[in-house]
């Protein structure tokens, strides 16, 4: 997964711009994070179709801000340029939830 550490509007309208995206928002701080951190590997080889990256939210305020992200982690998919999941909220989540999350957008 590439690591993103300063996003700004016009490089996700690049990065999402073909194919299917999927941008974890994370932190270093961020306990439910680092919970997560572990199966990331497990859950893109599962969805090799996708590209992964990890954008750390709080360098990435300001997008954060205007996508209305303040809970992590949390996830947002793109399919050729257009939004079509997400799953943003402040919970932990399992690789099992967002295994099923990306599924659903099939």
């Amino acid at each position: 997964m590439e690591q993103i550490k300063k996003l700004t509007s016009e490089q996700l309208t690049d990065l999402t711009k073909e194919g299917r995206t999927v941008l974890e928002f994370t932190a270093d701080w961020c306990p439910d994070c680092r919970f997560l951190k572990p199966f990331m590997p497990a859950i893109e080889a599962d969805f090799a179709d996708a590209k992964f990256y990890e954008i750390d939210r709080d360098e990435s305020m300001d997008l954060a801000k205007e996508m209305m992200i303040m809970g992590i982690p949390s996830f947002v998919v793109y399919q050729d340029g257009q939004e079509i999941g997400r799953l943003v909220n402040k919970d932990r989540k399992t690789k099992q939830e967002v295994e099923d999350f990306l599924r659903s957008l099939d």
